[in-house]
């Protein structure tokens, strides 16, 4: 797939936006990611295993592993233009090393897609919440709330403004950068086009 991504690097001398946008793999962009994840994830295996239900941790490592390998592979991953990589394995700035089982599709989430990845987000982190709830670690479920919190807010903040997975409902790039991306890619610009998206105007309206 022609994506200027993956193109040589040398062609982004000319590029108007060169600077603005996570296009091209950083392994400081992975790292920035997982350090947010990392309270998180901490607080929940610490608050799961206080309240006595650190068995079933498995259950939300099973998951994981379903959603970001398979769910949200096919409902937000397969629309990025990192997806288009020659390769099975993804390298991204958030979920590198997962398998591409899913063709690259470069028109943009449709409504069932977005709300389908809002909704398997929530349930990974809803997912502990019950059982610290039970054991009795209301400090830890309520620290676990707040990372949440904090590591949507620092994503979105640090990371969804440069994304160039522009359908995400998270997704904050300024619309005239998106429009000077899908200029340098023909085949995304005429897939979002396809799907009612119109460069120039001032809503990023796509099905």
């Amino acid at each position: 797939m022609n994506i200027c991504t993956h193109e040589n690097e040398s062609l982004c001398e000319d590029c108007q936006i060169k600077g603005d946008l996570m296009c091209r793999f950083r392994q400081s962009d992975l790292w920035n990611f997982l350090l947010n994840f990392t309270p998180f994830g901490i607080v929940v295996i610490a608050g799961m295993v206080r309240a006595g239900f650190g068995w079933y941790l498995f259950g939300l490592l099973g998951y994981m592993l379903f959603f970001f390998f398979v769910w949200e592979a096919r409902a937000l991953c397969s629309h990025c233009p990192y997806w288009a990589e020659e390769g099975r394995i993804l390298h991204c700035h958030a979920n590198s090393g997962v398998f591409k089982i899913w063709k690259f599709n470069p028109k943009p989430m449709s409504r069932s897609e977005q709300f389908q990845f809002v909704i398997g987000a929530l349930v990974m982190i809803a997912y502990p919440l019950p059982f610290m709830l039970i054991g009795g670690q209301y400090l830890f479920a309520f620290i676990t709330l707040a990372a949440a919190v904090a590591f949507t807010y620092n994503l979105i903040h640090t990371t969804c403004t440069r994304c160039i997975n522009f359908s995400c409902p998270l997704n904050g790039v300024p619309k005239p950068t998106v429009d000077s991306y899908l200029r340098r890619n023909p085949i995304m610009r005429a897939a979002w086009e396809e799907s009612g998206y119109r460069l120039g105007k001032e809503k990023r309206t796509a099905a």
